[in-house]
Formats: C-alpha cells, sequence, structure tokens
C-alpha cells in the first residue's frame, strides 16, 4: 500500500493542531481547576467549535491544494486541456485561488478552488460539483439547523438558537429564505412515494378542515383584501360586535389514515343521563394508523382534496377498501369533496364530526334551560343518544315541540332554531346508527389536532404576520415532519438541489477533456 502523502497536510492542519494542544494545555493548567464545571463546558463549546471551524477549514484547503496539483500535472502530462462546462464549450484557461464564503455549523470558512475560464461564458469550477456547495453562501448543514429551529418556534428565537450554538453565522432575513428554500421539493417528494399496501378490510380515512392564518396586507386572498380595504371600523381600538379584522387567510388542511373497524353503540360515545353506571368496559374506537398530513395556505381548498385523494388512491387505487370522509358539515368543503370523490369515481361515505353535533344540540339546550342548570348535559345526552341511533328526524321534531310548548320568544329561540336548521341540513351525514356498528370513526379529532399542531402552534403565536413563501414553507415542512418523512425528505431534497445547483447549471457533466 502506497504511503500517505503527510506533507501538505502537516502545512494545512497546522493551526488546527495549534488550537488542540493549546486547548489541552488550558485543560491541564492548575488554574482551570479552580473553575467549575459550567465554565469548563463553556470553554469547550466556544472553543471546540472554533477547532471544528479550523479543521474544516484545513480540509478544504487540502482538497484545494490537491485539485490544483492534479491540474497542473494532468495539463503538464497532456491529459488535458480544459473542461467542459454549459453547451459543451470547453474552458481551456485554468486560474487558481478563486476563493467563496461557505457558512457552516462551525463558522464561516472559506471555500479555495479553481476556475476554469473561456472568454464570454461563465466560469466552471469542478470543485463546487464535487463538493455539492449550495448555490447561496449557506451550507446545507447550516440550513437544515434553520428547518429544525424555525418550524418550532418563532424566526427570532430560531436565529438565536442558532447564534449560541454556530456562532453569527446566519441573519434572520437569509434564515427565512432558506427555510423556503428546504420546502421546494415537498410536493415532489411525496409524487415519487409509494406507500404500503393494506388489507381491503382496512378503513381509508379521509378529514379535510381549514384554519385562519394571520398574514401580511399583500398575501391576503383577493377578496379579503378588497373587504379590508372597504372596511370602516367603529372603533379605533377594538373591533365592535360582527365586524370582522379581515386579516387571515384561510388554510387548507388534510388527513389520509388508515383504521380497523371497530364497532361500538351510542353508550360507549355519550353517557347515558345522570353518568354511566356498573363496570361494563367501553369499546373503543378505531386507531388511527399510518397518518398522511398535507396542508396548503397558498393553495385553494380543491387542490389540497386532491393532494388528499392522490394519497387515498395511493393506498387504495383498486377503491376496494371502504372510504370514510370525517368533516365538520362546512357546505363548500363538502361540494368539493364530493366533486372529487366523483370526478375519480370513488364511492365514499361521509360522516360529520359528533362534536359539532353536540355543540350545535349544546346551543339548543341553554335556550330551554338557565345558566348553570345540570339538567342541561342529561338533555343533551338524551338527544345525542337519539341522534346517534339514527333517529335525527325524531331529535328534530321533539326539540321544536319542546320549544313550542314552554312558550320561547322568537329572541330567545336562536340556538333552538340553529341546531334545527344544522340537524335536518346535514341528515344525510348523520348516519351514525350505520357508522358505529360498521365500526367507523365518527369524529375529526385527528385533523382538529393537527390544526392545533401544524398552524396554532407555529403559525397562530402571538404576534405574527406572515407573508405567503415564509407561512406555506413552515406550514408544510411541519406537516412533513409530523409524517416522520423529514430525513427521507432531506437526502431528497439535497439530491435535488446538487441537481439544479450543479448538473442543471453545467448541463453536462464535468470532465476534463483531451
Amino acid at each position: 500500500m502506497e504511503p500517505y502523502d503527510t506533507a501538505v497536510p502537516a502545512d494545512c492542519f497546522a493551526s488546527a493542531q495549534n488550537t488542540f494542544n493549546c486547548l489541552i494545555g488550558q485543560l491541564a493548567d492548575p488554574a482551570t481547576e479552580t473553575l467549575t464545571h459550567d465554565l469548563v463546558e463553556e470553554m469547550l463549546a466556544e472553543r471546540g467549535r472554533e477547532l471544528l471551524r479550523l479543521l474544516l477549514q484545513a480540509h478544504l484547503a487540502l482538497r484545494a491544494e490537491r485539485e490544483r496539483q492534479a491540474a497542473i500535472t494532468a495539463r503538464a502530462a497532456g491529459k488535458a486541456s480544459g473542461v467542459a462546462g454549459a453547451g459543451q464549450v470547453v474552458r481551456r484557461r485554468l486560474e487558481a485561488g478563486h476563493h467563496r464564503l461557505l457558512s457552516t455549523l462551525f463558522g464561516t470558512v472559506t471555500v479555495t478552488r479553481c476556475a476554469w475560464r473561456a472568454p464570454g461564458m461563465p466560469n466552471v469550477y469542478p470543485a463546487d460539483a464535487a463538493l455539492s456547495l449550495p448555490g447561496g453562501r449557506h451550507s446545507h448543514g447550516l440550513a437544515r439547523l434553520a428547518v429544525a429551529e424555525a418550524v418550532r418556534g418563532s424566526f427570532d428565537a430560531a436565529k438565536s438558537a442558532i447564534t449560541a450554538r454556530c456562532g453569527p453565522v446566519i441573519g434572520k432575513r437569509r434564515l427565512e429564505e432558506a427555510v423556503v428554500a428546504a420546502a421546494a421539493d415537498i410536493d415532489a417528494f411525496y409524487q415519487q412515494r409509494i406507500p404500503l399496501p393494506r388489507t381491503s378490510e382496512e378503513l381509508l380515512v379521509i378529514s379535510i378542515d381549514g384554519k385562519g392564518v394571520v398574514m401580511r396586507p399583500e398575501a391576503l386572498r383577493p377578496g379579503t383584501a378588497r373587504a379590508a380595504a372597504r372596511a370602516r371600523p367603529r372603533f379605533r381600538t377594538r373591533l365592535a360586535a360582527g365586524e370582522k379584522s379581515y386579516r387571515k387567510r384561510m388554510a387548507t388542511l388534510g388527513v389520509v389514515y388508515d383504521a380497523e373497524p371497530a364497532p361500538r353503540r351510542g353508550h360507549d360515545v355519550i353517557a347515558v343521563p345522570g353518568g354511566r353506571h356498573g363496570h361494563r368496559p367501553l369499546r373503543p374506537g378505531p386507531k388511527a394508523r399510518g397518518k398522511w398530513l398535507c396542508g396548503s395556505v397558498s393553495a385553494d381548498p380543491d387542490e389540497v382534496i386532491g393532494s388528499v385523494f392522490d394519497q387515498a388512491e395511493a393506498r387504495d387505487p383498486a377503491h376496494a377498501r371502504t372510504w370514510v370522509v370525517l368533516v365538520d358539515g362546512a357546505r363548500h368543503q363538502l361540494d368539493l369533496i364530493h366533486a372529487e370523490a366523483e370526478r375519480r369515481g370513488v364511492r365514499i361515505n361521509v360522516v360529520i364530526d359528533v362534536i359539532h353535533v353536540l355543540e350545535y344540540l349544546w346551543k339548543a339546550a341553554w335556550c330551554l334551560h338557565t345558566g348553570g342548570d345540570p339538567a342541561a348535559e342529561d338533555w343533551v345526552a338524551t338527544h345525542a343518544l337519539a341522534v346517534l341511533a339514527g333517529h335525527v328526524d325524531e331529535t328534530v321534531a321533539g326539540i321544536d315541540a319542546q320549544a313550542g310548548a314552554v312558550g320561547l320568544a322568537r329572541d330567545r329561540r336562536g340556538g333552538v332554531e340553529t341546531c334545527i336548521r344544522y340537524l335536518k341540513g346535514n341528515a344525510a351525514f348523520l348516519r351514525y346508527d350505520r357508522a358505529l356498528a360498521a365500526g367507523w370513526p365518527i369524529a375529526t379529532g385527528v385533523i382538529e389536532g393537527a390544526c392545533r399542531h401544524l398552524i396554532g402552534d407555529r403559525l397562530d403565536i402571538t404576534g405574527a404576520r406572515w407573508g405567503l413563501p415564509g407561512a406555506e414553507a413552515v406550514l408544510t415542512l411541519r406537516a412533513m415532519i409530523a409524517n416522520g418523512d423529514f430525513d427521507a425528505y432531506w437526502r431528497f431534497h439535497l439530491a435535488q438541489e446538487h441537481l439544479r445547483v450543479h448538473q442543471t447549471r453545467y448541463q453536462d457533466k464535468l470532465g476534463f477533456t483531451a
């Protein structure tokens, strides 16, 4: 085996070696024994980071020197006369010592490489492609850290966390740009993913919901922007009753998951009036498995619904499984879902979230009971059990009759009328007796939780006002991370970045030409 070339490394790594020796000397110094452990930790963190930066810098310097020597040797031997770049134009002029800065996890380093040049043509840097350097200044490792920090807290907090770990390597605006760039390949990533096959007995569950995100004025949808321009608030410091701020843009979220059927009865969902007694165990509901979340604040709801159906069809291309669609009853959303199902020729079973039904029953209950009356709870339980048993028409008739019997004035019937309209208007989607017997889920807890996690915990933090690219990037990244796909996605994203920055730019594979 040939011996390692030690002449060049000795020069390149001298600074790192000296720093390492100094650090050992400082740790061995008796004066350091007077320091508490936290001060020693702080010293090692700071100087250790500088040592890592010097090691990276030395490695890059070594590669630069070897590249220069290899090019000179190849040219002297007549094995190379240039490097081909875009359009197969050969760059024949070699210049060493071209520099660019690279901000990394350890600090900022200088990348030195050879440039191959030709008149009127952009330079070609083979070392950039070999190192797969980013198009900008910040390394891929730093970009990954920026994503990890920015999706879970404010951009200011993310910048502070990165500065504490890496030093002053990235500003807030560049951090935001890095996060937007990191989300560029999410759609392409999921298009090439094939879900694991499931049995035809398993339920295929879809759920859609929406949640508003506070946006900057230029990022609002056109209709909302026009309404904001026309609005004339009555107060300077707060909204009057019925007024809207017109500051939000609706984000649409979707989830697809698999579940084994779990038959139940109404009493397993709602306690009978007076509460449960005895020791009969409750039958558990279906458990969500293989959850896949998606969302968008820039796309229209029909596009998100289309993506959800794409994922569902990838799991069940033959439409052999039972498709259950859980919604909250929004009419526009239902119309889009039915239109998409009809377009794809798939039979769906729409079920409205039982929790929304309970909320409407409570509105009616407070019209018929005084505030704080314990009887209201039993009243709601009685009617909820009737709805779960499939007796929607009877429930509507009973509530209407009771309101008439007690002589409710028109101005006190608001909650009753609202409840009756909701139950009658959605009766076709309230067949809970059938859903429970078949073992279907009847609540939208999965998508409601996703709204709280994906939007409420990050995009809806106090004081946040979003631009459209930043909001879209953070939302899609949070969904992809929640799916457990971040590591696989990042590998895919780096491969795509290499294509964009290097192979696409040069069009042809870089190489020496004879």
